[in-house]
């Protein structure tokens, strides 16, 4: 799968991704992990979830949040970083596209969840290993966007307990979807969080 490195706009700050194409007009917009440790597109799950959504149809942007990589600014405590994601957001229905997914690991996932009232241009949310047990998650409500939910049954920032519960309070149809023996950082395992995702995407395009 060749991807295409684009710079974008986000106010007067410019943000650098990577853009697979696809036919159709599906887009979904990844989100990588925490900029303060070490997180950006080229993380092993960020590339995991592009190849389930590539593998499905669907156009990919991932990108780096301001501050990392060739992207300008400084980490903004995930309030800034709420704007790239619109900011890509855009790039997506840009170039055509009109069913838009966003889909974030960890820190990613919970920027995505402090900004959903921005995102109204998009229909579902994937989250894996929304980091419950280390960040303050404060949807105001129920989110029926958020279709799943994915962590490892080792995980201790993303603990299945804690996410069963939240899930239930943010979507109880959504699908919560745990990996036997992983942890946090699913080395050896992103196989099968592409999987996961993939089974998802083929769930709902057969309720159409």
């Amino acid at each position: 799968m060749e991807e295409e490195r684009l710079y974008f706009q986000c106010g007067e700050l410019t943000l650098e991704g990577l853009l697979g194409e696809a036919n159709g007009n599906k887009g979904v917009v990844i989100t990588h992990p925490h900029p303060l440790y070490g997180g950006d597109m080229y993380n092993n799950i960020v590339d995991a979830i592009r190849w389930a959504y590539h593998r499905k149809g669907y156009a990919t942007l991932r990108f780096n949040f301001r501050g990392v990589g060739a992207s300008h600014g400084s980490y903004h405590d995930g309030i800034g970083e709420q704007d790239d994601i619109y900011a890509a957001i855009d790039v997506l229905i840009e170039r055509g596209c009109k069913e838009i997914h966003l889909a974030g690991y960890s820190f990613g996932a919970w920027v995505i969840s402090k900004g959903l009232r921005l995102y109204n241009k998009a229909q579902q949310i994937v989250m894996v290993s929304p980091p419950v047990a280390l960040l303050e998650f404060s949807l105001d409500g129920p989110e029926p966007r958020i279709g799943l939910v994915i962590t490892g049954s080792h995980d201790e920032i993303a603990p299945e307990s804690l996410v069963k519960e939240l899930v239930n309070r943010w979507n109880p149809g959504a699908e919560l979807k745990v990996i036997n023996g992983t942890d946090h950082f699913y080395w050896g395992r992103e196989n099968e969080v592409s999987e996961a995702i993939e089974e998802y995407l083929e769930k709902k395009m057969g309720e159409r």
